[in-house]
Formats: C-alpha cells, structure tokens, sequence
C-alpha cells in the first residue's frame, strides 16, 4: 500500500514536472521565441500562457520596448581636419525578433553592433563637414537636419539584425584641448565683429537722428530770429512814429535833441575823468558857461 502510494505520488510529480515544463508565459513588453534544435519554430508577441514540447523546445524572451544604449565617447575627424569627441545614444528596438536571434541571438551582441554601425556613420558624416559647419551661431535647425541623416542611415544598416533605430541624439561634441584656445578665440573674434557692427549701425542711427534733429532746430532758430527783427522793426516804426507825434513842434523837436545832448553829457561823465570838451556853437555848452 505504501508503495503504490509512493508511485502515484512520483507519477503525479512526473506529470507536475512535464507539465510545468510544457508551458510558458510571455509578458506584455516581451517577444518569444520557442526554439527546438536551436532553430526558432515560433515566434509570439501575444501576451500570457502558451505551450511548448518539454525537454525539447526551449524559450529566449527578447524586449519589445524601446531600449536606451549610451555609446562610449569617440572621436571623429571634420573634413578640415580638426579632432572632436562625440559623445551620443541610440533610441532602438527589436523589429524581427526571429531575424534578431538569427544574426545577434542577444541584446549585449546588438549593442556592440549598433556601437560600431553609429559609430561609423558619425565618422563618414563628419568627415564631410569642417569644424564651423558643426560649432557656430547659426541655429540649430541644419544641424538638425544632420543628425535626422544619421539615425535614417543607421536605421536602414541596422534592419538587416531586425532592429529599429528610432533616433540618435548627440549629447555633446567635446574638442581636444589643442583646440579649444582657437575655437574660443574665433568665437571671440565673430563676437567682437557683431559688436562692432552693431555699434557702427547705432553710430549712423544717431547721426541721422542728430541731423534731422539739428535741421530742426535750425529751422526753428532761423524762423524765431526772422519774426524777432520782424517785431524789432515794427516797435523802431512805431517809435518813431510816436516820437513824430510827440515832437510835431520846432520848440518840442529843440528840446528833445537838448534832453537827448544832457543823456549823452551824463552818460561820458562816468568814469574818473571830468572833463568835456564842446563846440562852442554848441546849445550845450552855453547853458554850461552861462552864455548867452
């Protein structure tokens, strides 16, 4: 009796065994792959249980989501000779998970793949550009342009092992230190000469303002002078016309020129000296000796 419960309890670990061994779950972020004889009979992205002939076919899980691979910074060489450190990433996935376990068979080979593939593009691309066309002012839209280039090249390379480029971002082009002294100094330089344009157009700004400004006031001053001799001639007309009217007379036209002879008498009788000297014919002068 103990023996035959020890059998079916054996027989029923067997079929446990075999049957754990007969199926195999698949995530929602995973491709599997069931391989017999390292050959690869199935491929599913389906998610959940699925069924597989134990001891002879084996599972390999690959991801489905976009995968991150940093490449190690490289140097490549611009057209103008000149050394640069590139320092990118890889933004890429798994296409054809059958093709990528036949030519790959895992993430850390396609990692080295993709390392070499990128790293190529970047020296073919950028042995075609001078080291200005890469660091400048200008924006950032061609260089854009560029980059977009590369990832398609990689892309289409990298189709061949089932893989999906999706993009290649470079984080940062670094220069040797040879170099940066003289990038500097031409960034310096490019900087002086905006400056200086800059200034020389606010220069010719301002002279322009200035001389409308100084035409104006020309102008303003040439009319204000005008209208005062305008206003001076007409008061000189007007006193003289009252003088004429006040002076009608021969007595009121003597006593106006003896009244004009005592203010000049007074007006030379300023300073320290006190002596006159007069015609004797003069009106003035006999008044002053008592003359008749």
């Amino acid at each position: 009796m103990k023996k035959r419960t020890a059998i079916l309890l054996m027989v029923l670990l067997l079929a446990a065994f075999v049957g754990l061994q007969s199926i195999y779950t698949v995530r929602e972020n995973q491709y599997a792959c069931k391989v017999r004889f390292s050959k690869i009979i199935e491929t599913t992205d389906q998610a959940g249980l699925h069924f597989k002939v134990p001891f002879m076919d084996s599972v390999k899980y690959f991801p489905r989501t976009t995968q991150l691979y940093d490449i190690p910074p490289s140097e490549v060489l611009t057209s103008d000779k000149q050394n640069m450190t590139v320092d990118c990433y890889i933004l890429w996935s798994i296409s054809d998970p059958k093709l990528f376990y036949q030519t790959l068979g895992n993430t850390a080979v396609a990692e080295q793949r993709l390392d070499a593939l990128t790293y190529n593009e970047l020296k073919t691309v950028m042995g075609t550009l001078a080291q200005s066309d890469i660091i400048n002012m200008e924006e950032g839209g061609k260089r854009n342009q560029i980059y977009n280039g590369i990832a398609t090249d990689v892309d289409s390379l990298a189709r061949t092992y089932g893989i999906r480029v999706e993009d290649v971002k470079i984080k940062q082009f670094d220069l040797p230190e040879s170099n940066l002294n003289a990038v500097y100094n031409r960034m310096i330089s490019e900087r002086n000469q905006m400056a200086e344009k800059y200034t020389a157009d606010g220069r010719y700004e301002a002279s322009i303002i200035r001389n409308e400004v100084d035409k104006k006031v020309n102008i303003i001053i040439s009319d204000a002078k005008a209208e005062a001799a305008k206003l001076e001639a007409e008061g000189e007309g007007e006193y003289m016309r009252l003088l004429a009217e006040a002076y009608d007379t021969p007595d009121k036209k003597e006593f106006y020129e003896f009244t004009l002879a005592l203010d000049a008498l007074k007006a030379s009788l300023t300073g320290d000296e006190k002596t006159v000297i007069l015609d004797g014919s003069s009106e003035l002068a006999k008044i002053l000796t008592g003359a008749e």
